[in-house]
């Protein structure tokens, strides 16, 4: 997995989970270009200059709350995302659930894969398919006929 764009976002209870799972999988992800929101993306960003260790580029949008979901959903919708990790905590009310809602969608709309935990991280981030010829079929919205 090469030369991809990956999207980073974890929420406050979820963001060790996210540190955790960037440091074990962090030689797949230098070699990728990682766009993230705010508060995620300075502490992946930090992680990543302590280890010495540099990606094919950064992109830290702003905090979820302020836009930065609605910013990663319009890449994906503009085709710019290949892949989105979203580490979401489902035991917190979120202030801006539906923006949370808007990037999910669009990642289900565009077929990007969309991992919302990390053993589902795991096995999206070391796929056989990523960096093989293989090209998604574009999803069919019409209505199914028996």
């Amino acid at each position: 997995m090469e030369g991809k764009t990956i999207a980073l976002i974890a929420h406050d209870m979820r963001k060790a989970d996210m540190l955790e799972w960037v440091q074990h999988n962090i030689n797949t992800l230098q070699n990728n270009k990682l766009v993230c929101t705010g508060t995620t993306g300075k502490l992946i960003k930090d992680m990543f200059e302590q280890n010495s260790v540099t990606t094919l580029g950064f992109d830290i949008k702003k905090s979820g709350p302020l836009g930065g979901d609605a910013q990663i959903a319009a890449m994906v919708v503009e085709g710019k995302i290949d892949l989105c990790i979203f580490l979401i905590d489902d035991l917190s009310s979120n202030p801006h659930e539906a923006d949370i809602m808007m990037l999910l969608r669009q990642c289900r709309l565009h077929n990007i894969p969309v991992a919302c935990n990390r053993h589902s991280a795991d096995l999206m981030i070391t796929s056989e398919l990523w960096g093989t010829s293989y090209t998604p079929t574009e999803p069919t919205y019409t209505e199914f006929k028996r």
